[in-house]
């Protein structure tokens, strides 16, 4: 077997027993008109894995911006698609790497999201909230994902490493140990 193989086997495994999360949980957000439109999209898909790498690198309306307006449900529900689509290099538009080290590498981890708006909260805190609920065979597949991506010459390379050091990793193993 590849070692791609066993990475799609890996993602597929540590995600198969996640609920779909409902029609009314899908979207994070009330803000603006995108989110709506993720959440009309994907009413009703309630199979990952039935999902077309064309259809979620475009949802929605092209932009290809779902992953960041579902629910934090939503999110671990179709997040794997997403990982699977990108391992086959079936994506375009979309950067699940981005999505899964944003807050958490040491550029952004500090960061204010948005002061006026969420006062002192910081990228981290809602980065950890949002992967709260990641069992720890879900966040090994992340990092074997990530490690799978990182790429010397890419511009992710650094965040990657950061990313998993500062939570991906240490989630997965406080999570094996029982303690979170």
């Amino acid at each position: 077997m590849s070692a791609t193989q066993a990475l799609k086997d890996q993602i597929c495994a540590a995600f198969a027993d996640v609920e779909y999360p409902g029609d009314q949980r899908l979207r994070g957000s009330n803000e603006g008109d995108e989110p709506f439109r993720v959440e009309r999209d994907f009413q009703g898909k309630r199979d990952w894995r039935s999902l077309d790498a064309k259809f979620i690198d475009h949802s929605p309306d092209g932009l290809g911006s779902a992953l960041s307006f579902f629910s934090h449900e939503a999110f671990r529900f179709y997040l794997p698609a997403y990982m699977l689509a990108d391992v086959d290099g079936r994506l375009g538009n979309v950067n699940p790497v981005f999505q899964l080290t944003h807050g958490l590498d040491d550029n952004t981890r500090r960061e204010r999201i948005n002061s006026q708006r969420y006062g002192m909260r910081i990228w981290f805190e809602h980065a950890s909230e949002r992967f709260d609920a990641f069992t720890r065979e879900e966040a090994a597949a992340v990092v074997a994902y990530l490690t799978f991506k990182r790429d010397p010459e890419d511009f992710y390379c650094a965040s990657i490493d950061e990313a998993i050091k500062n939570y991906w990793h240490t989630r997965s193993t406080l999570l094996a140990s029982g303690r979170r």
